[in-house]
C-alpha cells in the first residue's frame, strides 16, 4: 500500500521540466480513479523518490488535528521527504503565483474500495510557509 498523489491545474505548462531525484511530474494517472476529485483540465501524477507519492511529508487522516508545521524532533521525518515536499510545494507557489488555480488530492491506496475524501483543505500561500506544509491523508488542497 502507498500513497497516490495528483494535482491539476488550468496552467498548460510542462510540470515535467521540474522533474529530479526528489520529484516526478508525469501525465500518466493511476487507474484509481481518484482524479475525478480534481476540478482543472491538466492532471498530474506527482511521484517522488519511491516511484509511488510515499515520499513527501504526509500526516495520518486521523492526525490532521496537528496541522501545517515545520518539522520537528519529535516527530522523525526523513531529510528527503521533507526536501521533495518543499519542492513540490514551491511549484505550486509558482503556478498560483503566475495566475493558475491548483488542486491536489492526496490518497492513500485504498484497493478495491472508491476512495472517500475525509474533507477539502484550503490553503492560503500566504499563511503557509513552504516549510509547514505537509499532506493530510485522503484530503483534497485548493490553493490560493
Amino acid at each position: 500500500m502507498c500513497y497516490t498523489l495528483l494535482l491539476s491545474t488550468d496552467s498548460p505548462a510542462d510540470l515535467s521540466m521540474h522533474n529530479d531525484s526528489l520529484i516526478a511530474f508525469s501525465r500518466e494517472l493511476p487507474e484509481s480513479g481518484d482524479e475525478r476529485f480534481l476540478e482543472y483540465r491538466f492532471k498530474w501524477f506527482v511521484g517522488s523518490r519511491t516511484g509511488c507519492s510515499c515520499g513527501f511529508r504526509h500526516l495520518y487522516v486521523d492526525s490532521i488535528d496537528l496541522g501545517f508545521n515545520e518539522p520537528v524532533d519529535w516527530y522523525p521525518e526523513e531529510a528527503d521527504d521533507i526536501d521533495a515536499t518543499f519542492r513540490f510545494i514551491a511549484i505550486v507557489r509558482e503556478l498560483v503565483a503566475a495566475g493558475a488555480s491548483v488542486d491536489c488530492v492526496n490518497a492513500w491506496a485504498h484497493g478495491d474500495e472508491p476512495l472517500q475524501l475525509a474533507g477539502t483543505v484550503d490553503v492560503d500561500l500566504r499563511d503557509t510557509s513552504n516549510q509547514a506544509f505537509r499532506f493530510y491523508e485522503n484530503h483534497r488542497f485548493l490553493f490560493s
